[in-house]
């Protein structure tokens, strides 16, 4: 009985590292990058191969991970001080800032050589774009400028391209098309998110839109943002990217968006219209791609 409660002892705060470990990465972020890499992969011509094709999609994950891990290592000070990270494995101290490091280099270093080994150079070389453009320009940018998230838009839009590019390996319409959708999307996306908790990006010192310009340029912002996401979605059919379904859909969801962010004015860009946004927003972007897939030319 005493070895049993002794090696219960010794097994939880291991399981518990492993947890925080994972944590740092962002696990459900990483659903979405899975999601959105796939439909680079199936739109694509020329097939990949399911087992290559599961190889390339843990290792693209893996490298969302990473960066996110690096992030969360840079951030760690930042963190502490907002009320939505302060129990993040770092800040909370569960975590050595030096575990977190090493983990992130790990993780870089296993994901490209994957991707490579798998693929093909020009995927390699977008995947090391967007770790290095995420970690070492979007987040330091950010306690700089609002301007930051177009930054670090790129690197999460380059997941779909690098799924189009890992089959094809050449920079084509639909692949483009994709990263321009998800680069789009994450603007609107991630304004709602700064908008409702602007007192704990001010806290943090991060130059988000609301808290350098005020919530009526965040507001006017997120309308411009939403309506050329709209324009840009419908490019597929004239483009024979997909068919009559897909513009439908786009079309209607493009223009209840753009009803959900104009009320903003009326709103005065409330806690609870930005809240909308944000879940219209985790509708929006599944929705339109599964229907691109469906009825793609």
């Amino acid at each position: 009985m005493t070895e049993l409660v002794a090696s219960g002892t010794t097994r939880a705060p291991s399981l518990g590292k492993l947890k925080d470990l994972a944590a740092l990465g962002k696990p459900r972020l990483s659903l979405l990058v899975i999601f959105t890499t796939a439909v680079g992969v199936w739109l694509a011509p020329t097939p990949l191969g399911p087992i290559t094709t599961m190889i390339f999609l843990f290792a693209t994950s893996a490298l969302v991970a990473s960066a996110n891990t690096m992030n969360c290592w840079v951030e760690k000070e930042i963190d502490g001080l907002m009320k939505r990270t302060c129990d993040r494995p770092l800040p909370a101290g569960r975590l050595k800032p030096r575990t977190a490091l090493i983990f992130g280099i790990i993780l870089v270093v296993v994901s490209l050589t994957l991707i490579g080994w798998t693929t093909n150079a020009l995927t390699t070389i977008l995947g090391a774009i967007a770790f290095l453009t995420y970690v070492l320009i979007y987040t330091p940018l950010k306690r700089v400028t609002p301007w930051a998230v177009l930054v670090g838009a790129v690197p999460g839009a380059l997941p779909p391209l690098m799924g189009w590019t890992a089959a094809t390996n050449e920079l084509a319409l639909p692949g483009l098309f994709l990263f321009g959708v998800l680069f789009l999307w994450q603007l609107p996306h991630f304004l709602a998110i700064s908008l409702y908790l602007e007192d704990d990006f001010r806290r943090g010192g991060i130059r988000v839109l609301p808290v350098a310009r005020g919530r009526g340029v965040a507001w006017a912002h997120l309308l411009l943002y939403v309506a050329c996401l709209f324009v840009f979605s419908l490019a597929a059919w004239p483009l024979h990217l997909a068919g009559p379904l897909y513009a439908t859909v786009a079309a209607v969801m493009g223009l209840c968006w753009l009803l959900l962010a104009a009320a903003g004015l009326r709103g005065r860009a409330s806690d609870g219209w930005a809240r909308g946004n944000f879940g219209f927003s985790l509708l929006y972007l599944p929705l339109l791609i599964t229907v691109l897939v469906l009825d793609a030319a």
